[in-house]
């Protein structure tokens, strides 16, 4: 395995260098390009120091490097090599670019931690297989799902049927949903919509809020006036910025918990979870990256764990055997279970984590929750609902 440092971003221009660099005698080499935005606003020092619930800590190069160096032993047992580069995308067009530099210097496999629209771009350059790290939008694993992408962060549809499960077992059946004004907002609010129908639960009111600085709207804001008037077991609150839910729990009319965006969340992975060898996991990452591990290291942890799984499956290569590789992995997140890409959207099945950012308060899928095949597939956008078009 031959990472390169998370703070080296390789201009397109190089990246026939960073690819095509001499590598260890008969040894196949699984070639992978990570690509980021530049001047990434979700990495600015004041969101880091905030540490939102479900937003990144920081670079997600740092997941992959703790994944590649773990398996060094078994892939130099198995006679492979996996390289990891990284190039800095400005501007879809720039991303577009950087994946079919890629393609043509040798790379096997693309890695994006990107919007939604931008890894459309990047899938739609190239034909080689696409792990989404970040984005966790339903649209990609639906209607504008494609055949090589994979996802490794659980989709909004996962995080809303995880957080219903666990009301549902906690008997908080009547809900007040708050919702921001952005237009990610009203599209994840949907989806919660869709989760709690799909587990029986009701809705008494549903009202928006906005943080503004005129004062002319700060009613629309207050934690008080927005949860008076109605009679409910639990706040369900949408805020992708993460500022307003970070400050409601305990500050609503009736003493009830707080759940979504703040309070009470469902993410991928939080660092103080404690079984199933976790702990080890998240000390292995604190120690390489000097942060506390968070849902997106771990899904990009996971990635890297994919790469090596597919270079160990198929060391001699060529390019195709590792694309089928991936598509067939069974992984171990740490979480429990085998975990696998679900063959109608790609999506990693996955448990999810219910924290209160403190700790882990319950998982799901919850326990009773029941399903035909495989009780993971309760999370998310199950078979018979498939909307993607595509076979894969």
């Amino acid at each position: 395995m031959r990472a390169l440092p998370p703070a080296c971003w390789i201009p397109v221009a190089l990246l026939a260098v960073a690819l095509s660099a001499p590598m260890a005698a008969g040894a196949a080499v699984l070639k992978a390009m990570l690509i980021t935005p530049d001047d990434d606003p979700r990495m600015e020092r004041s969101r880091l120091e905030r540490a939102y619930l479900g937003h990144p800590g920081g670079p997600l190069s740092e997941g992959l490097e703790v994944a590649l160096e773990e398996a060094k032993f078994e892939l130099d047992a198995a006679g492979a090599e996996v390289a990891l580069a990284t190039a800095p995308a400005a501007s879809v067009d720039a991303a577009r670019a950087a994946a079919v530099a890629a393609e043509k210097n040798g790379a096997a496999v693309l890695l994006t931690d990107l919007p939604a629209e931008w890894t459309l771009a990047v899938a739609d350059a190239v034909k080689l297989p696409v792990l989404n790290l970040s984005d966790a939008s339903d649209r990609l694993r639906q209607q504008d799902c494609r055949a090589r992408m994979f996802h490794l962060m659980p989709s909004e549809r996962m995080r809303s049927d995880a957080l219903a499960q666990t009301l549902v077992s906690r008997k908080w059946s009547k809900l007040l949903l708050l919702v921001g004004g952005s237009p990610q907002d009203a599209l994840r609010a949907a989806t919660a919509q869709a989760s709690i129908k799909r587990y029986g639960l009701q809705v008494v009111a549903s009202k928006p809020f906005k943080l503004s600085a005129d004062p002319r709207e700060r009613d629309l804001a207050n934690p008080l006036l927005l949860t008076a008037g109605n009679s409910y077991d639990a706040v369900w609150v949408v805020d992708s910025d993460g500022e307003f839910a970070r400050t409601l729990p305990y500050r609503t009319v009736l003493p009830r918990p707080v759940v979504g965006d703040g309070g009470l969340a469902a993410l991928a992975w939080h660092a103080q979870f404690e079984r199933y060898g976790a702990p080890q996991v998240s000390r292995r990452f604190a120690k390489a990256a000097k942060r506390p591990m968070t849902a997106h290291d771990w899904s990009a942890w996971m990635a890297g764990k994919t790469l090596a799984a597919a270079a160990i499956a198929a060391p001699k290569g060529p390019n195709a055997a590792w694309a089928q590789a991936i598509a067939r992995s069974t992984l171990d997140g740490s979480k429990g279970t085998g975990l696998s890409f679900r063959a109608w959207d790609g999506q990693l099945r996955q448990p999810m984590l219910l924290t209160d950012g403190q700790g882990v308060i319950a998982q799901a899928p919850a326990e009773g929750v029941l399903h035909p095949r495989n009780v993971l597939d309760t999370l998310g956008a199950d078979a018979p609902e498939k909307l993607c078009p595509i076979a894969r």
